[in-house]
């Protein structure tokens, strides 16, 4: 009687690392922390400036007091009334979108584009083939037609 040998630790670790999805995940974690910084240089140096045009760089400031009296300690938190920081959610919006839309039009549009030609691509070649096919059939039959047609009407294959 043989005994199955289980992997060891470090076989199934090293398979854990070599399937498709962690390294794809592994990719993009390292592309996603670098592609931060290209985001929070557009927000700080494009976006707030524009916004600074209209009001404050800093959209952190916008703010709306629900219940008042507000008041702002002096490190910035709250010490009185009910404050609605709206000025981080529009910030915080406005980077995911422009992470969202660079990402987009930059990484996911042009590879599905890749993707298409290339599946259509393939179909074309199917499609050619299938052709051959259909051709190749054809010819066998009109062969077996000229066969049958040379034996003489009266003569059957038995």
């Amino acid at each position: 009687m043989s005994e199955k040998k289980e992997p060891s630790v470090w076989q199934g670790f090293k398979a854990f690392l070599m399937r498709g999805n962690v390294v794809d995940l592994a990719v993009a974690v390292v592309i996603g922390a670098a592609f931060t910084n290209i985001v929070n240089s557009v927000v700080k140096g494009v976006i707030n400036p524009l916004v600074g045009a209209i009001g404050t760089k800093n959209l952190d400031s916008y703010s709306s007091c629900l219940k008042g009296p507000c008041k702002l300690a002096a490190d910035g938190s709250v010490s009185s009334g009910v404050m609605i920081l709206w000025g981080s959610v529009l910030g915080a919006t406005l980077s995911f979108v422009i992470t969202a839309a660079v990402v987009y039009f930059l990484m996911v549009l042009p590879m599905a584009k890749y993707l298409a030609r290339q599946e259509a691509r393939r179909k074309a070649r199917e499609g050619t083939k299938e052709i051959v096919e259909v051709t190749e059939l054809e010819v066998l039959k009109e062969i077996r037609d000229e066969l049958v047609a040379q034996r003489g009407p009266g003569r059957t294959e038995s």
